[in-house]
This record gives structure tokens, sequence and C-alpha cells, in this order.
């Protein structure tokens, strides 16, 4: 394997959602690297831990260079099975728990799973309401209870607007619904009469024509609607329309789905909701 690349392992008790998120933000730091990530979740006795290693260890002679360990694990019985391996850990746990525990002068909890709590998590409850809210206001679906939107999202097919509304859901509890902007919306140079009175919400997307065309082209090719053609035409008068009535809009087209996300709650000054 080339000397460029490396094989990543997300080790966790839980999920491995946030050693992979965390893990990722580190590794986005060296961007001349190529690293083959694999999660291993729910390692959270010795033998499972151990059942790892050999899978780590191919993993080491296929790139002839150590593996990356990221480790979110809270038992240390299965946390020293990793000890001395031949690899890099880097225990998050450890790097962020412990000076906590000494300036708090508190002990942390051994558990494991405390992020997911569910049941007396209120903020995963309004998450769920919020995912619940996206898919029903998904691509104009419906404009029932629009009012209890905390931000509308429009723009035309396929420029991102649906995983945007969900990972607000997801993330942040936000309720945000989506709407197309189509060639009848176009033809009348106004918005869809239903969101007029919704303007205070709505953030526009838009995205490069050729990236459009590019991702149309999977769903339906060689259609009018793939076409770059009409790709330009849409965007052109999408872009237009949004300037014209005084929306703001942001380019999807290189952010990644967090970075719209955070652009959005900016714009409209909305916040995690609790």
């Amino acid at each position: 394997m080339p000397e460029n690349r490396r094989s990543v392992f997300f080790v966790s008790d839980g999920t491995g959602i946030t050693a992979e998120t965390l893990g990722m933000s580190l590794l986005a730091h060296f961007p001349g690297m190529t690293f083959r990530q694999t999660r291993m979740p729910f390692i959270d006795n010795v033998e499972k831990a151990r059942a790892c290693l050999p899978v780590i260890e191919q993993a080491a002679r296929e790139d002839g260079a150590r593996p990356i360990l990221l480790t979110t694990l809270v038992n240390d019985e299965v946390r020293a099975i990793f000890d001395g391996f031949p690899c890099i850990e880097l225990d998050l746990f450890k790097t962020f728990i412990v000076p906590l525990s000494q300036e708090l002068g508190v002990p942390p909890t051994r558990e494991v799973g405390q992020a997911r709590r569910v049941e007396e998590n209120a903020l995963y409850r309004q998450r769920m309401a919020a995912v619940n809210y996206a898919l029903e206001h998904d691509d104009g679906a419906s404009d029932r209870h629009l009012e209890e939107a905390d931000v509308i999202l429009i723009g035309v097919s396929r420029c991102g607007k649906t995983p945007t509304t969900l990972y607000l859901a997801m993330q942040f509890g936000i309720k945000a619904a989506n709407y197309p902007l189509i060639p009848e919306d176009f033809e009348r140079g106004r918005l869809p009469g239903v969101l007029e009175q919704y303007r205070d919400k709505l953030v526009g997307l838009t995205i490069r024509p050729e990236r459009l065309h590019a991702i149309r082209s999977e769903r339906r090719p060689n259609s009018r609607y793939a076409s770059l053609e009409n790709c330009r035409s849409e965007v052109l008068h999408a872009e237009t329309l949004m300037h014209r009535e005084g929306i703001p809009w942001l380019d999807s087209t290189s952010k990644s789905v967090e970075e719209i996300a955070a652009k959005i709650m900016q714009i409209r000054g909305v916040t995690r909701r609790t």
C-alpha cells in the first residue's frame, strides 16, 4: 500500500459515532493522506476487544504500517487489551475526561452508554419530533403546520435540501421543512403562494449546474430533467427569483451538510432546541 495510505479504526463501547466524528475532524488536517476507515462499535467486553485484534493485525500487514486506533472506551480492562499492541492509539476519553475530572474535582462515571440514555433525554425526544416533521414536510409534501418550522429551505430539485433538513433535525432538534422551486414558479416570477407568509423562515440553496447535472443523471439519466441545459436554466431562474425576492441563499456545491446547516442556523438565528 502507498505510504500516504493508512488504516484507521474507530473503536467504541457505544455506537462509535463520537470517536468517528472527532477522529474525522482530526484526520481532515492531513489532506495528502488517504485513510481506510473501519468503525468497531459496541466493544464493551474483553472478548469483543480481543476479536478486534486479528482484523487490526491484518490491516497492519496490508498497509505495511501501524494502524491508527481512535478509541472511546470506558472500561479499563477492555482498553487494556489494546495496550502495547503495534498501533498508534489515541484514547479520546482519556484525553478529555481525565483533565475534566481533575478540574471539576469529580470522578467520571464508569458506566457505558451515558450519551444514549434516551428515555430521560429531552433533546433526544425533540430531535425525533423534528425528524418526523422534516419527513412530513419534505419536498413540499405538506403545508400543514408550517408555522411551527424553525426554517424552510427552498431551491431546485436535488440541490441538497432534504439531507440538510434531516441533519438539522437529527443533530439539533430543529424543525426544518423544504420546498422545491419548479418551472411554474419561474414562469410566475414569484415564490409559491404558501410560502409568502413565512418569508422570515426562508433560506435558499443553490448549486452549480454541472454538479446538479451529475446528481440528477444518477437518478434519471438522459432525461430532460437531468440535462445540463435544463440544470443551467433552473439554477439561473432560481437564483434570480431568490435575489429578487430578497431571500438569503448559499451555494451547496462544495460545502458539507455540516457547513450548510451551520450557515443556515447563523442566517436565521436558529439555535439548538432543548
